[in-house]
């Protein structure tokens, strides 16, 4: 192959072979128009656009996916789509850009269409000047005023940085890192955990939530105000935690799962939803960790710990069950060795969720392992 030979990658109308050789260009391949009809130029049938031969794979990859690298604003439109969608909470960090890369890994393997990526900003609003003079007065103008000024410095600023995220992904897309998969942007103001909750409930198509989440030693710091922690107590989709430097990468990685299982009839339902979640023949072993429950007996634990796995077995042959008895079920650290760990999730009250933690809310603080919290 002669690496400097022109080829011809497409022909178009005029407009559209300048919009597609300026994408090109843009995205670093040199590339050149030429007339279909050279006898006859002013009669063309249209125009070729020319590239070296050794940039087509790359420009294969671009033209194929041009809405990843089109040059407008990828900030998600305000009408919702109704392609199931992967929401990925970014702060800017490496933990998140994680999350970030992992998410465009699994909606690549089906479970989705596209992923968003959601940022919030919370305005320090400023106390009004008070006037203590013959008469109490506040000056809520110019307090509003300022408020509205730190509000625009900290949403240009946060723009700015989902712009370099974008960069980086769609960069990371072009080279092959990455699946090529669709994604948009949002930047809202608020508290992170109610702007995730309110875009969730506004958009149904939303099927998993993927967040990054702090190593256990930076997690005592923020244990009353963990943003991750108050989403996962609240959340009724789907939850996937990815805690910072993780090895994880992608769930075809995922070889050991352990479940924490109550011995409902719900864990029927979560194991449906783990199924459906990683690819078939992925995950070789299941280890279900099975819960003490007071209200049953020994006996009748044993008992249905035993249909548990006769069900399971014959239900999900591509996995293979194993049950362990587990005796602390305040602490719930005997899980090494486990790639995930899948919980499933009651809907509790506040004050519940504040005096009775669940599992997930435990393990979140207490182990630097994935988790995929399930609600049922």
């Amino acid at each position: 192959m002669e690496p400097n030979r022109l080829i011809t990658l497409a022909i178009h109308t005029f407009d559209k072979a300048s919009q597609l050789k300026a994408l090109l260009e843009r995205e670093g391949i040199e590339a050149t128009l030429q007339n279909v009809n050279l006898g006859s130029p002013v009669m063309s049938a249209g125009v070729r656009v020319r590239i070296a031969e050794s940039d087509l794979p790359l420009a294969l990859r671009i033209i194929e996916n041009p809405e990843i690298f089109a040059e407008e604003s990828n900030e998600v439109a305000a009408a919702p789509s109704a392609q199931r969608t992967i929401l990925v909470p970014v702060d800017f960090t490496e933990k998140s850009v994680a999350a970030a890369r992992m998410a465009l890994k699994i909606a690549a393997a089906g479970e989705a269409r596209r992923v968003v990526l959601l940022h919030s900003f919370l305005v320090p609003h400023t106390n009004p000047l008070m006037n203590l003079g013959n008469s109490l007065t506040l000056d809520s103008a110019g307090s509003e005023a300022e408020d509205v000024k730190v509000s625009g410095v900290m949403a240009g600023a946060a723009r700015a940085e989902m712009r370099k995220l974008e960069q980086l992904l769609r960069a990371e897309i072009k080279g092959g890192e990455l699946p090529a998969v669709r994604f948009a942007t949002v930047i809202a103001e608020g508290l992170p955990e109610e702007v995730i909750g309110q875009y969730i409930k506004d958009h149904p198509e939303v099927r998993l939530l993927l967040m990054g989440s702090r190593k256990v030693e930076k997690k005592a710091l923020d244990l009353a105000g963990s943003v991750a922690a108050e989403v996962l107590g609240n959340c009724r989709i789907q939850a996937m935690t990815l805690p910072e430097d993780s090895s994880l990468t992608e769930l075809s990685q995922v070889k050991d799962i352990a479940l924490l299982s109550h011995l409902e009839q719900e864990d029927f339902l979560v194991l449906d939803a783990v199924s459906r979640l990683l690819p078939v023949g992925a995950t070789p072993k299941v280890k279900i960790i099975c819960m003490p429950n007071d209200r049953y007996s020994k006996s009748t634990n044993e008992a249905a710990r035993r249909a548990l796995k006769e069900y399971c077995t014959e239900h999900f042959p591509a996995y293979e069950f194993s049950m362990v008895q587990h005796d602390k079920s305040a602490e719930l650290l005997e899980i090494d060795g486990a790639d995930m760990v899948v919980i499933p999730s009651r809907k509790k009250n506040i004050l519940a969720r504040l005096f009775n933690p669940g599992a997930a809310h435990r393990l979140l603080f207490h182990a630097d392992i994935p988790l995929l919290v399930v609600p049922v």
